[in-house]
């Protein structure tokens, strides 16, 4: 079996597999293709590669081997020219790509969107969207710091007091729970909104204030993601955030709702209320966006606040960013390579089968099912 890497687009500075990574794929018996300058952006070379035994390449030959692996999807042309059959690891976002993933079924491609990874116990060592929350929560707070007009920490100094920074962090998932151990770090005071009771003793065990709102949906059906709520509860949640951010110095958030549009939970009103030069990062922005007026890939200023939308941080740490996804992808592959590094799909496995987009011209995860294929969204 043929392992193909893709170089990823323009603008997207990760690798989907980083050398380390191809050597123990290459070790479970599979042959490796590499597309020519795919690890540049990650700092890892062609030889780098070689080194390891995997073939270096132009991208029409990646694009013919047996299983292809990427970050982002190819082209819609690209997708067009596949072999039925051929399979496809990459990050699909099927939720939001219905005309996608019909184009994947009618094509037989066998796909499956590593975004797509159940939240489960077992599948946390594939689950890309908590490796690449991690990266993204983590270097929305420097990037907040960077902007801020003030300290994170206390000083003490012979030209007096600074007092610290408050942050605010919205959605203690993943992402914001990576983002209030790093503010916390640079020594910020900080507080955190979840509609999940269970972050709750996780805020507080890294020293940050958890802001509740009593009466959320229970979301122990969700499989660990994010539910919608009731009108009456975000009609609560949004006065006790506004009432909260308008005494924030920097806030973060990183509430999103797969299939659906990020909720707003910072409006007009409220921004206009924080204290100026305050920042906001909103991590929700490719799906809308928590905070009104947010703009994916810009830096804008609202009532003397600056608002950061940017839904791909991850990309601007790409070493240790590419060694998490690829990672990911290896443990992942192991679930469907045999031990003579042969193609083994086993759809009994949960995690195969819920991951998997398409199959042999059918939609195979439940989940998109669900949610795409309904009568109502037919």
């Amino acid at each position: 079996m043929t392992i193909g890497l893709l170089k990823e687009p323009q603008g997207e500075n990760r690798v989907a597999l980083l050398p380390d990574s191809v050597k123990a794929l290459i070790a479970l018996k599979a042959n490796i293709t590499v597309q020519t300058t795919a690890g540049d952006l990650a700092f890892a070379s062609d030889s780098d590669y070689q080194a390891t035994g995997a073939i270096i390449a132009n991208r029409d030959v990646v694009l013919a081997c047996d299983v292809i692996v990427s970050i982002n999807p190819p082209t819609d042309q690209e997708i067009a020219e596949l072999k039925p059959n051929q399979v496809m690891l990459c990050a699909f976002q099927p939720l939001t790509n219905r005309d996608l993933v019909e184009r994947l079924m009618e094509g037989g491609i066998t796909s499956f969107s590593m975004d797509n990874i159940p939240r489960t116990t077992r599948a946390q060592a594939m689950d890309v969207l908590s490796s690449m929350a991690t990266v993204a929560g983590y270097k929305a707070v420097l990037m907040a710091a960077s902007h801020s007009p003030r300290f994170f920490p206390m000083f003490m100094t012979a030209a007096g007091s600074i007092i610290p920074s408050k942050v605010l962090v919205l959605g203690a998932g993943v992402a914001g729970l990576q983002a209030i151990a790093t503010a916390r770090r640079l020594g910020a005071v900080v507080e955190a909104f979840d509609v999940r009771a269970a972050a709750e003793e996780e805020v507080k065990s890294l020293g940050a204030k958890f802001i509740k709102v009593e009466g959320a949906k229970d979301e122990s059906t969700a499989g660990g993601y994010a539910v919608e709520q009731t009108d009456e509860y975000k009609a609560k949640q949004q006065a006790l955030v506004q009432e909260h951010a308008a005494k924030a110095n920097i806030i973060i958030t990183t509430a999103q709702i797969p299939g659906r549009r990020a909720p707003i939970l910072i409006t007009d009103e409220t921004i206009q209320k924080m204290p100026k030069g305050s920042v906001i990062v909103d991590l929700a922005a490719s799906t809308g966006g928590n905070c009104e007026g947010t703009e994916d890939n810009k830096i804008i200023q609202r009532h003397g606040v600056s608002i950061i939308g940017d839904s791909n941080l991850a990309s601007t740490l790409p070493m240790d960013a590419s060694k998490m996804y690829g990672k990911n992808i290896l443990n992942f592959l192991k679930l469907i390579i045999d031990a003579e590094g042969n193609l083994n799909l086993n759809f009994e496995d949960d995690i195969v089968a819920n991951t998997c987009v398409t199959h042999a011209k059918e939609v195979m995860s439940e989940r998109i099912k669900n949610i795409l294929f309904q009568p109502e969204n037919a």
